[in-house]
């Protein structure tokens, strides 16, 4: 009965999954193995980028940051129950449009492991133009961000289609 799920998309999505999970985890690792190695969280710094380690305890970007453990721990599992309803979506969707929310859940499954076995996600990427710093974050927060934008953009242009049918 289970077999009949085991088809090759099955195993390309579980690929994707797994890939975006394991490049996540690889990058937080060794930011976090280097700077427990020299001791600073300031790991490399040029005009355009710092690798800076910080914990970051909230939502999004640093938002909602707040050391109550109750907070924190409903936060969590309201953010559990988002990935669990994207995963749902996967199902319910084809193309592009299941790859792109296969990505989102990708990331997002890596940033709640941390949340739940660090009770924060390492954030390190700063880009910055002078003194303009963007927020800090990791390649979890990558792979969400282009999934978000993928959805946008085959949003857009799928109510284009819609439309022109219409006329």
């Amino acid at each position: 009965m289970i077999f009949k799920y085991l088809t090759k998309s099955f195993y390309i999505n579980l690929s994707i999954i797994f890939l975006i999970f394991f490049l996540d985890r690889a990058s937080k690792l060794y930011v976090i193995y280097l700077d427990k190695k020299n001791l600073n969280s300031k790991l490399f710094s040029s005009e355009f980028l710092n690798i800076d380690l910080i914990w970051n305890e909230g939502i999004a970007f640093g938002l909602f940051s707040f050391n109550q453990n109750n907070l924190y721990n409903s936060l969590t599992f309201i953010i559990a129950i988002i990935i669990i309803l994207i995963l749902v979506m996967t199902f319910y969707n084809i193309g592009l449009k299941k790859y792109s929310l296969l990505i989102i859940f990708s990331g997002a499954l890596g940033n709640l492991f941390d949340r739940i076995f660090y009770k924060a996600v390492p954030d390190f990427i700063d880009l910055h133009i002078n003194n303009f710093h963007w927020f800090i974050f990791n390649v979890s927060d990558i792979f969400i961000t282009f999934g978000v934008m993928l959805m946008i953009v085959l949003e857009i242009t799928s109510k284009d289609d819609q439309n022109k049918n219409y006329e």
